[in-house]
């Protein structure tokens, strides 16, 4: 094989990759990047993550990179281990399809006439036109997506055709055919196939370039079948090396990728070679083809992952014993971002939405310990309150930084509104949670100095707690449910709550004329005041971003100035229906 020969398989390698590379981004752009989503929220069932799993490689054409997301989904506590195995099963086995992909460059059709119509350079040479023409002059992202799908796959068919005839005079090279002759050792075989595709990290590619080496005559079913299988246990370098610095159910989830593959290989290298020295077969020397080389890798795949199936208890308990450790002792899982998730800008959207909701949350539970810290103050309770709003602090720092991150990628119109309305929102959140730790710090004061409100303030500050309670509860659950209609029953209240903090102010200067509360219980008495009615605004201005980010504009004061000039008849409705429910 000359230099020349060497360089064009290598560059005929390097298109292959790109090739495919371009289409399966293509392919997920087209589905609307929701595929990742789809795997993560539709794998109830065994048989749905397996088939979900076989159905997603199938399109992004790598069970590693489908196998690198799974790890991502468990590091980061959006699914547990045992859901894992099932999808990580159907990856391997939706990896095969590239391979009878790649049999299209099987097409003949080299003499003249109509037959030359249906030869791969031709069909190559008109996918590419009709993807670079959608690429280049199409409007619509949708058609350039599709023109990158065509032009990837024209790549990729065209990388593959280098390959073939790159190592075409191979045939003739007695030091190939004596090496290929080696490889027939089941151990060299396995051997050679799992570091050859542990370093180029891709099980579809190795097996292209086996296909390619097929076109030479002289690859055996001997030579074959091991190499396959190596190629099978070589696939799991990358989804091991993506476990670096995952926690523990994270690195068994990665494990779970080798454990399954190399069990395959010891059931079929068993099998097959124990009945080969029973029965002989005689189909060892046949010479495979581009097109029963993927015939075998697909049978290879779909027996192993069908006699696995049943034993994910098995391979949970096994991947639980090699990899030590209990998950229960590391940092809770929402409080973990996935940084590879950044690759996959919806998958990365939905777990800022997880924790964002789970912030809102704890936010809330704060105000409602902090609230009951007024009428029953401990120091246990106190402190549980500044710890929560630690928690919280810690997520508005963890989420922000994440979501400039998320800017930075590539996102459509609908991903970046959602992006926008998190991080207008979870300031608000964080100010909440402070404002709850401000109240805490009251009920402490009154409880220290031994400070006690009057019946009738007691009254009133129930009254105005149990609104600002309603609110933060409406609030949370419309940003947690995405619901515009529990969003727009905000304003009302907080319009509400604004004027029952005027009134309580005014209340107080009349006590306090009377004689029936001091000064010194005044402060802590306004202090309050001031923190619920904060909370409140708070509370608008989440649902504000949420209705205006709905449609398509953000302009908080324009819309607060509209909603309360204006008093639609829904508005005046709602505040009548709370100015009942919370009178004084």
């Amino acid at each position: 094989m000359s230099i020349g020969n060497l360089i064009s398989l290598l560059s005929g390698v390097a298109l292959f990759l790109f090739g495919m590379a371009l289409m399966g981004d293509g392919l997920k752009k087209v589905a609307g990047s929701k595929l990742e989503v789809v795997l993560y929220r539709l794998t109830g069932t065994p048989l749905k993550g397996f088939l979900l799993g076989t159905g997603v490689t199938a399109v992004i054409q790598s069970s590693s990179a489908t196998s690198v997301m799974v790890v991502g989904f468990v590091n980061s506590g959006m699914m547990k281990v045992r859901q894992a195995i099932n999808i990580v099963m159907g990856a391997i086995l939706g990896t095969s399809i590239t391979g009878w992909v790649l049999c299209l460059s099987e097409l003949g059709g080299s003499g003249a006439g109509w037959t030359e119509l249906f030869s791969t350079a031709t069909l190559t040479g008109v996918i590419s036109i009709v993807g670079i023409v959608l690429r280049m002059f199409s409007k619509s992202q949708t058609k350039q997506h599709i023109g990158d799908i065509l032009m990837g796959f024209a790549v990729l068919m065209f990388g593959m055709s280098t390959m073939s005839d790159s190592v075409a005079p191979l045939r003739e090279s007695p030091f190939f055919i004596e090496f290929m002759m080696k490889l027939s050792n089941p151990l060299l075989g396995i051997l050679f196939g799992a570091i050859f595709t542990a370093v180029i990290q891709s099980a579809s590619a190795a097996v292209g370039i086996v296909q390619a080496l097929a076109s030479t005559g002289v690859i055996d079913f001997a030579t074959a079948l091991p190499v396959i299988m190596g190629i099978a246990i070589g696939a799991a370098m990358p989804v091991l090396i993506s476990a670096i610095g995952a926690n523990v159910d994270g690195k068994r989830t990665a494990f779970v990728y080798l454990v399954v593959e190399l069990a395959g290989v010891v059931f079929w290298g068993a099998v097959f070679y124990i009945a080969n020295a029973i029965f002989h077969f005689s189909f060892l020397t046949m010479p495979m083809t581009a097109v029963s080389i993927a015939a075998l890798n697909t049978l290879f795949r779909f027996v192993k992952v069908v006699i696995l199936l049943p034993f994910t208890d098995v391979i949970e308990a096994l991947v639980n014993f090699l990899i030590k450790g209990d998950a229960r002792d590391e940092v809770p899982a929402i409080m973990q971002l996935e940084e590879r998730f950044l690759k996959h800008p919806a998958l990365a959207i939905e777990q800022s939405r997880l924790s964002v909701n789970a912030m809102a949350e704890e936010a809330r539970g704060n105000l409602a310990e902090a609230i009951s810290l007024m009428r029953g103050y401990s120091d246990k309770g106190y402190d549980l309150v500044a710890r929560m709003e630690g928690t919280v602090d810690r997520y508005e720092d963890m989420i922000g930084s994440y979501l400039v991150k998320l800017t930075g990628c590539e996102l459509t119109g609908r991903q970046n509104e959602e992006v926008l309305k998190f991080l207008h929102t979870i300031s608000d959140f964080e100010r909440i949670s402070d404002h709850a730790l401000n109240i805490g710090e009251s009920a402490r004061e009154l409880h220290e100095k031994h400070l006690t409100f009057s019946e009738q303030a007691w009254h009133e500050l129930d009254v105005l707690q149990s609104a600002v309670q309603e609110i933060v509860r409406l609030t949370t659950q419309a940003f947690t449910e995405n619901d515009l209609a529990l969003a727009a029953r905000v304003e009302p209240l907080e319009e509400l709550i604004d004027n029952l903090c005027d009134e309580l102010k005014l209340h107080h200067v009349d006590r306090l004329q009377k004689g029936q509360c001091t000064i010194q219980i005044g402060f802590v008495f306004n202090d309050l005041l001031t923190n619920f009615e904060r909370i409140s605004d708070h509370c608008s201005n989440i649902a504000v971003a949420m209705i205006e980010l709905e449609s398509d504009e953000f302009d908080t004061h324009q819309y607060l100035k509209s909603v309360k000039e204006l008093k639609s008849a829904d508005f005046t409705r709602l505040y009548e229906e709370y100015s009942k429910v919370y009178s004084i």
